[in-house]
Parts: structure tokens; sequence; C-alpha cells
């Protein structure tokens, strides 16, 4: 088998792995100096749905799908394990487990961001007095110096897509998890956290400050995680990992993973891995990732920009003395909205739902309504269509959830035209649903703004290689890494955005409304 180890004579290390553990897929590809991809392997993350709104992954079959996408990627690419330089992790983000210090072994699955357990403890937050008195004295602090650290607190409102609500729902819930943590011997981690743990079979437990950042427990000024709110919601501090640089030397592998070590060079969280991959280095530029859900990503170089609403500040990378921060704005079921009317079997390909969309002039009146994240983030609201008619076919059901997509990122560049104070550079597009040129086109359109895709979309694992790459030398710095970037279409505004000013009035009437359903 090609990934065996060869004898001592084998050929040096020429290639970089970048691995992306997504919310739907594990994958990892193997790049050569060009950042060509040699070799690639796939496996589909299995999530565990055990009670209704509950999303779990089983850690035993995510480390064997990790470990096996490496494998077959490497002999796909037909390389030996000693070849490859360095190895970068790009993880979904939010996703936690907690285990045992001293034994190893997990409390619980990995909990999933897309979970939501915390349903009845964020309610019960939002309206609770204490929030509200919270608020009063961060608006005061803020009036009084105006420091945007304060303006977060200001009007925090906590989501279940947070990992603060689920992991204070751990404590409360699971007696073991409490009894190790008053004994220092209880661990937290995302997924890149574990990952670090079990390569080095436990003798590195760290975190970087992308994926740190993405926890909404790490503050983001301060550059710490957070004792007031972990006092708030009664998580013990002595639970969380160091955090150490995004491109870092994180140790080897243990040889006994496969056959020799390989250095761990990078950690980082998916989106701001899909930044880097999208060379996105100067404060302006503007990544769009579609995937399971939909991420607007600004980077916002040295400043830090707080904002109410559908904004937060977060940590894109720290690289040496070098941090840089992002605003970021997501979207819902995006990639999840289209693969449920896969299986509501309104389309077979979904490469063709693209032409499906065009094939008419319009979804005749039918809305998608998407439902999580619409309307104050209810946990309970259900997508849904309006406006169907006895001459509704399939057609315009495929088109209103395209349309949804593309009103949605519409939305969004909005605010945050609005609220970050930075010229926006030209927006550049990834993950699977950037595939669809209806979306792209008609985004384009809506926002009046040129959108390049790349010829690769998987840029979170190119951005986790490239991150690897620069630590071990592979690659020298980012001016090589931007020579490397390929565009394989560019979208340009075709439409003037008032051309589809009935259609998203219409929608967003369908917005207002549905939570009242």
């Amino acid at each position: 088998m090609p990934c065996e180890q060869p004898d001592s004579g084998a050929a040096p290390a020429r290639y970089v792995l970048g691995v992306d553990v997504g919310s739907t897929v594990v994958k990892c590809h193997v790049y050569d100096r060009a950042a060509v991809v040699r070799g690639s392997s796939y496996r589909k993350v299995e999530s565990l749905y055990p009670h209704p709104g509950w999303v779990e992954l089983d850690p035993e079959v995510l480390w064997s799908q990790f470990t096996g996408v490496i494998k077959e990627a490497v002999q796909a690419a037909g390389l030996h394990m000693r070849q490859i330089a360095g190895l970068g992790i790009s993880t979904q983000r939010g996703t936690f487990i907690t285990w045992h210090k001293r034994t190893g072994k997990p409390f619980h699955n990995f909990i999933s961001w897309q979970d939501q357990r915390s349903a009845h403890l964020v309610n019960s937050w939002n309206k609770s007095l204490l929030l509200k008195v919270i608020h009063v004295i961060f608006t005061v602090l803020h009036f009084l110096t105006g420091s945007d650290r304060y303006l977060v607190p200001s009007f925090l409102t906590f989501s279940t897509h947070q990992t603060s609500m689920k992991l204070s729902w751990v404590f409360k819930n699971i007696h073991e998890a409490g009894e190790a943590a008053r004994k220092n011997n209880c661990c937290f981690g995302t997924v890149d956290t574990w990952l670090l743990y079990r390569l080095t079979k436990g003798s590195v437990y760290a975190t970087d400050y992308s994926n740190a950042s993405s926890t909404a427990i790490f503050e983001p000024f301060t550059k710490c995680w957070t004792p007031a709110l972990c006092n708030l919601l009664s998580i013990p501090m002595s639970i969380y990992p160091p955090v150490k640089d995004t491109s870092f030397n994180f140790g080897s592998t243990d040889s006994e993973i496969f056959g020799v070590p390989i250095p761990i060079m990078a950690v980082v969280g998916d989106q701001q891995s899909a930044m880097f991959g999208e060379c996105c280095f100067h404060p302006g530029d503007v990544k769009l990732t579609m995937g399971t859900g939909g991420f607007w990503n600004v980077n916002t170089g040295e400043h830090l920009f707080a904002s109410r609403g559908s904004l937060y500040p977060l940590i894109g990378w720290k690289i040496g003395e070098e941090l840089v921060y992002l605003t970021e704005g997501s979207i819902s079921d995006i990639g999840t909205a289209i693969k449920r009317a896969q299986d509501m079997e309104l389309f077979t390909d979904i490469d063709g739902t693209a032409e499906m969309a065009q094939s008419i002039s319009d979804s005749q009146g039918v809305c998608f309504i998407p439902g999580l994240q619409v309307s104050g983030d209810d946990p309970y609201l259900c997508a849904s269509f309006t406006g169907l008619k006895p001459s509704t076919n399939r057609n315009h059901l495929v088109r209103s959830i395209l349309e949804s997509v593309a009103f949605r990122n519409k939305l969004l560049y909005d605010i945050i035209v609005k609220k970050v104070h930075i010229p926006l550079r030209t927006v550049r597009a990834d993950g699977g649903v950037s595939n669809n040129s209806f979306v792209m086109q008609m985004t384009s359109d809506l926002i009046n703004k040129k959108i390049e895709k790349p010829t690769n979309v998987d840029m979170s694992s190119l951005g986790a290689a490239f991150l690897a790459g620069l630590a071990s030398g592979f690659w020298t710095d980012r001016e090589q890494l931007k020579k490397l970037r390929r565009v394989e279409a560019v979208f340009e505004p075709q439409k003037d955005s008032e051309e589809y000013r009935p259609a998203m009035d219409a929608w967003l009437q369908a917005i207002k409304h549905s939570p009242h359903w």
C-alpha cells in the first residue's frame, strides 16, 4: 500500500495536508507547492439525533473518519507519509466535548453547534431581570468610556448556537462532568482541541485564537477566557485549554497513528480558514461561504468592530505578533435547506437546481421561509413555503429556496455596509452552494458588487494547508500564496437590484408574518 512507510531513502517532504472537519463532510486534500490537489478523500459526517432538537457526533466515529481520510488521501496521491511536511486542521466551530483529564474518557458525545438542547435556558436567560441589569451597567460604561469592549455586553443576548449555554447545560445535567471539574479533572475542547489531544496521545492540550474566539466564551478584546460569563453561567474556569497561535508548531502526531510522526503546524476555525484560503489578508477583504450555513466575513485588520444585531467580532488568526480581527454575520440553513429539498424529491441532481430556477421567469409568488434565525433567532420557528397555488411546480419551489439564499445575502450585506466602517473590496465566495450560478448571479445583482469564485471551493482545507505551510517553511510568505490563487468564475452585476424589489418585498412580508403562524 502506498501509505505504508518506505525505507530511510524516502523522498523529501514536499507536500502539506489540509483537513477540514465540517458539519457534513470530513475531507483531506494533499497539496503540492503550487497548491494543486494531488490526492483527496471525503467521508460523510454521521450526525446523531438522540432527542428532538439534539445534534451530536460520536467522538470515536469522528476520530476514525479523520484518520481515515488522511490515510486515503495520501494513498490516492501515490505518496508516503514521510513526504508530508505538515498538517493543517480546519474544524467546524462551537461543536465541543468534555472529557476526564486523567482517563481521557468523554463525559458525552460531541454537542454540535447546531444543537438546540439549550433552548429553554436561552429563553429563560434572555427574559431574565439579571440580563437586563447587565445591559444597563455596560451601556453606562460604554457611554462613559467610549470603549467597544463594553459595547458587546451592553446588548448581550444568548442563542442556542453559542457554546456557553450548551456548556452550562452540561454542568447542570451531567453529574460526572461537574464532579470532575470540582477536582480539576475536566477538560473542555472544541473539535480541534480534542483532535490535537488524540493525535498526540494526550501530550498536547491546546486550541488556537480563531477557535477560542468562536465559542463566545473567549473575550476577543482581552484575548482571555471570560471569567465573568463563566461565573454567571456556573461554568468552572479550570476546564479551558491554553490558547496558541493559529500557524504554530503544535507538536507531531504519535508515530503509531500514521507510521511516522507528522508535524501539526496549524489549527483553525473553518470560516477563518476559508478567509485565509481566499487570501483575504487585507482590511476590507470580504469572504462569503455558502455551505451548510452562510457566513459573511470582513477582515477588519487590527480593529475590532462590535455591533448590535447580526454581526459579531472574532479573531481571524494570530501568527507571531500579528493578530487579525474579523467581523462575521451568519445565515443558517443554506445548504441544509437545499439538501432537505432534495430529500423531499424536489430534484435529483443538486447541480441542476440553477437550471431549474432559470427555466422560469419568477417563483410565481411562492416564498420559502428558512426558519431559524429569521426572527430573533427563534429556535422553535420551522421552515415553510407560502404562496402555493394549483399551478405551482417543482421549479417554483426550487427557485424560491434559491431566492431566499440570495435575499438573505442581501440583507446581511446591507448590515455590513452600514455597520463596518471600512471600504469593502471584492467579495470572494466559496462553499458548495457557490457552485450554484443562479444564487451567485442573483447575489451579485442584489449587492451590486463583483463576486469571485475560486477553481476549488474547498477553501477551509486550503486555508489550513496555507497556514501549516507557512509555519513549516513550505511556503515563504503571503505574497507567494496570493500568486497561487485560481479564479474559475467572476459574477458581475447584470440586473438592477430594483428588478428584484417586488419578489423581495413579498418574501420580507412572508418572513414578517411567519412567527405568528
